[in-house]
């Protein structure tokens, strides 16, 4: 259940959950301002916590808003499409041996067919960056797992509109966005480390930051450029 109260114009999205600590976000693209807190907190006290917070949010809200979003993807000829960080020209191809997509040089070539719908073209461009994002996670997932001494069992690509990655550390299993195949692939190690951690320490304590330290000694450089990128069309991320 979802209550929610207002603070200086702003509106709070309260979540009740089994959580020890209270943890505010503020979502792009339009700076949705929500609040998880332990079931025990009054609803004052968590007013009373937002309203020391309100510079934070307002902060954190302009800088979403002024953050550049990407235009909506058509599917057409030359238009531009990435994968790992680096920018290529998609170009629309016949059918040979089958619908797919093939990487030459600055190119994306998607064989389809020219007279592919829109839908069929998102689709087998989405299942391949889809097989792009496993095939990179798989040896990823294996060094953290040798380095942090703790096992994935099952691991996830999907569309996630809020988050970069999730994790479930009791099925011992994590879930990566798919959009993360568009990024330099140093995002993609980072979302991962981030995850796997918490099987290891499931908020973001100080033990949780020094971790981070430990293992990755520029993630917070990382997570800028992650943060910092356009943002999809439609897709809010967090």
């Amino acid at each position: 259940m979802v209550t929610q109260f207002d603070i200086g114009g702003i509106s709070v999205d309260v979540v009740f959950k089994d959580i020890k600590n209270v943890h505010l976000s503020v979502y792009p693209p339009t700076g949705r301002v929500r609040i998880a807190a332990p079931c025990r907190i009054s609803l004052e006290n968590i007013r009373l916590f937002a309203i020391s917070k309100l510079g934070w949010i307002k902060k954190h809200q302009s800088k979403l808003l002024s953050q550049e979003l990407e235009s909506p993807r058509e599917y057409l000829e030359r238009e531009s499409h990435y994968l790992w960080g680096q920018r290529y020209l998609l170009h629309l191809a016949d059918v040979v041996d089958g619908p797919g997509v093939a990487v030459e040089h600055r190119h994306i070539v998607l064989h389809a067919g020219g007279d592919a719908p829109t839908q069929k073209r998102q689709a087998l461009l989405d299942d391949f960056y889809r097989l792009e994002l496993k095939e990179a996670a798989r040896p990823i997932i294996a060094k953290w797992e040798k380095q942090l001494d703790i096992r994935v069992d099952r691991f996830f690509v999907q569309r996630m509109k809020n988050k970069w990655g999730s994790s479930n550390p009791r099925l011992r299993n994590i879930r990566l966005n798919l959009e993360l195949a568009k990024k330099p692939a140093e995002c993609l190690d980072y979302v991962i480390l981030h995850e796997m951690l918490h099987f290891l320490v499931p908020d973001h304590s100080a033990r949780f930051v020094d971790a981070m330290d430990e293992k990755m000694s520029n993630w917070r450089l990382i997570r800028q450029t992650l943060n910092e990128a356009p943002l999809p069309y439609g897709e809010p991320l967090n």
